[in-house]
């Protein structure tokens, strides 16, 4: 999901159709997510790998390191500005959207943190999985689930049921969704629907 998400956010800078309020929605959308995601990380899931296999602290320190590299990125991401158009510039594109001029600066802090992911995922992947599968129970990962859903952000979470139903199979999708809260559960279509239409507007499918 992430590395969908900050692909996509990519794209979307490069797309002049994209609205402003819809691309800096979504950016902040990323930035929220990914904090999320490696500061529970690093605060929950390493410390109960490390209480069961003591030999994976050099690996999960040179993973927390690059945590905080992409920390320093969304850093950069979250405060590249995204202008509307100038009145009176006759360059400027239509009412609600980006000027080309504008998204140097977000485009350019959109790809560090994009590539930065990808890089990531590639060296936390191979440690991570089999430290999940030999060291963690099922219990365990239940009650890390339950907390990362209750103090997961609430910027646009609708795209995160849109993202995750676009990345997994819906066997995958209903495991990631197991510990969600019955009274959110039963939202999920009405946050699918609006999903799927605000990513058709990034994708510059509904302009």
């Amino acid at each position: 999901m992430h590395r969908l998400a900050t692909g996509l956010l990519v794209d979307a800078v490069d797309r002049d159709s994209v609205p402003t309020e819809s691309l800096a929605l979504f950016r902040d959308f990323v930035v929220a997510n990914l904090r999320h995601h490696h500061e529970t990380e690093d605060a929950w899931l390493w410390p109960l790998i490390l209480s069961a296999a003591p030999g994976t602290a050099r690996l999960l320190d040179e993973l927390s390191r690059e945590h905080q590299y992409l920390e320093a990125a969304l850093d950069r991401l979250a405060q590249a500005e995204i202008h509307g158009p100038t009145a009176g510039d006759d360059t400027a594109s239509p009412a609600g959207r980006p000027s080309s001029g504008s998204r140097t600066a977000l485009r350019a802090a959109a790809l560090e943190v994009r590539d930065s992911v990808r890089g990531h995922l590639a060296h936390e992947e191979p440690v991570l999985f089999p430290a999940l599968r030999d060291h963690v129970t099922r219990d365990q990962w239940d009650d890390f689930s339950r907390r990362v859903i209750a103090s997961s952000p609430t910027v646009a979470g609708h795209l995160t049921i849109g993202l995750f139903e676009e990345a997994g199979t819906p066997e995958e999708v209903r495991s990631a969704l197991v510990n969600l809260p019955d009274g959110l559960r039963s939202l999920i279509p009405a946050m699918s629907s609006q999903a799927a239409a605000d990513l058709r507007v990034l994708r510059g499918l509904d302009s």
